[in-house]
């Protein structure tokens, strides 16, 4: 039997983002935060580098904003970028007071700072190499322990509810109809607010250092709620996932590398000089592509990243996890370079919103990975994203407080309509489709992109996603179904970006297009129920 529920504001995702909203709000709201599994299996677990703020006299905000600038290749909105960076400290203070246990120097009371790929200061506060899961712990606890904040673990959405707004003559978001795993029933969720707080899409990709959460729930949802997507050409591939057939999706920090890690081919030789002045130091997506370049050139399976000329000491210390991971798998780190390969890792582009994490739909927010807030440009430089969930929780946060009393309680929603579907025999399509779907996005709409590979990857979404929607219609919904559905619908909107894009600018390489263009621009899709559009509404 399915059940409606009622609160002030309904957070969907359990991350670094959806949480600090929660706890922002929770003595001003009743609160209701959805998990897709348990509380600690979102993205944020797993972060290992670090985040991103000016915390040392030495650096600058402008300093942060420029290297920002430079690594998103003339995409960020600079106005984002600032935002974003003014607001580091404060953000870090704020983890700092819930409890975060921050790494701090030996010989010293401060912080000890780190640095990464495109920063040219020492910037990155971290937690040893497990700063999400220290996070991430933290947040759990404090919101486990509010009495205004419940949680619903093991729920995934489905699809937004919409009414009409007669007082605007537009359409707001009142909830959303979500799938209970516990109790195989589809449920109604409503509240004044609904913020999405889902994470990325990197499971569109067959190689991902993603949990399988990471489908692009928030992104797909909102696109069929009408709110329009941007810039989902640009996913980041990490050079550095341990390449191991039982090691799943362990990305190995980039922290590595700001430490003096050295890539290096089968036959112990350096090459990133080739490439970039930087070096290893270089951003991402040239790290990444000079890593692909030689595989395929090369032939080889993976390449290798050594840290072993460090003392001993200084890797059991800086990165114990890494350490451990490598482990299990036989790999010593201390004595042996590391087997990599690159990976998707992040989604650069998602919802459109405004520094208020607001979509163009009234009452829905987006923040974290599954938004667009202008601050990544074509490419994100590291440790830059967990800044941007602490910051935009907290701005659409106090946007929602200031609003919260004005917005009349959604009128009471019609329940789930099970009443044509039946239970399906036949799950192997489910799985056939989503490993068909992973594998070719892979393959043509990877690292490097051509015209006559989007073309295959066009054909090919079309025809899967007619099945699937025909799956759709015909049986219970499960979590591997929603699933499916989401991440066909996302790669749907990266191969129509990629497809827009006639240049090659950051994450997006393409061999016809290999040259940048001379006019920077985002891209934006608009859907046909483009939900900002006024609508009539009769007395």
């Amino acid at each position: 039997m399915s059940s409606h529920h009622q609160h002030d504001v309904l957070i969907i995702g359990s991350g670094a983002a959806g949480l600090t909203l929660a706890l922002s709000l929770a003595e001003q709201a009743k609160v209701a935060v959805l998990s897709k599994g348990a509380l600690n299996e979102g993205s944020t677990w797993f972060a290992q580098g670090g985040i991103a703020a000016v915390l040392d006299d030495n650096d600058t905000t402008e300093a942060h904003v420029e290297d920002t600038l430079n690594a998103g290749a003339g995409l960020c909105h600079e106005d984002s970028v600032r935002f974003t960076v003014e607001r580091g400290e404060k953000a870090i203070q704020w983890l700092i007071d819930q409890g975060v246990s921050f790494t701090k120097n030996h010989d010293n009371p401060d912080y000890h700072l780190t640095k990464e790929g495109g920063h040219s200061h020492r910037r990155i506060i971290h937690s040893a190499d497990a700063t999400g899961k220290a996070v991430h712990s933290t947040l759990i606890e404090k919101v486990t322990a509010s009495p205004n904040i419940e949680i619903f673990e093991h729920h995934i959405a489905v699809d937004l509810i919409t009414e009409p707004d007669t007082s605007t003559g537009k359409v707001r978001c009142s909830g959303g109809y979500v799938y209970n795993r516990n109790a195989n029933t589809v449920d109604v969720f409503q509240a004044k607010a609904v913020i999405l707080a889902t994470g990325g899409a990197s499971k569109v990709y067959l190689y991902s250092s993603n949990p399988d959460s990471a489908s692009g729930d928030g992104i797909a949802m909102a696109w069929r709620a009408g709110c329009r997507i941007a810039n989902m050409e640009f996913n980041q591939f990490p050079p550095t996932c341990l390449y191991h057939p039982k090691a799943g999706s362990f990305l190995v920090t980039e922290a590595l590398r700001g430490e003096g890690a050295h890539l290096k081919l089968p036959n112990g030789e350096r090459f990133m000089q080739r490439f970039d002045e930087r070096k290893e130091l270089a951003p991402r997506d040239i790290v990444a592509r000079a890593i692909d370049h030689e595989m395929k050139r090369l032939g080889s399976d993976c390449l290798y990243l050594d840290i072993s000329h460090k003392p001993k000491a200084f890797i059991s210390e800086h990165f114990p996890n890494v350490k451990a991971r490598c482990l299990e798998f036989g790999i010593d780190i201390t004595e042996q370079p590391i087997p990599v390969v690159p990976a998707a890792h992040y989604t650069c582009g998602g919802i459109v919103v405004n520094k208020q994490g607001q979509t163009d739909l009234d009452q829905l927010y987006a923040i974290g990975e599954t938004s667009f807030t202008g601050l990544h440009g074509a490419n994100r430089m590291a440790s830059n994203s967990l800044l941007e969930c602490i910051v935009y929780a907290q701005a659409a946060a106090e946007s929602i407080q200031e609003n919260l009393n004005d917005i009349v309680t959604p009128s009471p929603a019609a329940g789930w309509d099970a009443s044509r579907v039946t239970n399906s025999d036949e799950d192997v399509v489910i799985s056939h489709n989503w490993d068909e779907l992973r594998r070719f996005m892979w393959d043509y709409v990877g690292i490097v992109r051509t015209r006559k590979r989007l073309e295959r990857a066009t054909h090919r979404i079309k025809l899967l996603q007619k099945e699937i929607q025909e799956y759709y219609s015909n049986y219970q919904v499960g979590n591997d179904l929603i699933e499916l559905r989401n991440l066909a619908m996302v790669a749907e909107l990266i191969i129509r970006s990629a497809m827009q894009r006639k240049e090659s600018r950051g994450l997006h390489y393409s061999l016809d297009y290999p040259n940048t263009s001379g006019v920077a621009r985002d891209t934006i899709l608009v859907p046909t129920n483009f939900a900002a559009q006024e609508i009539f509404v009769r007395s």
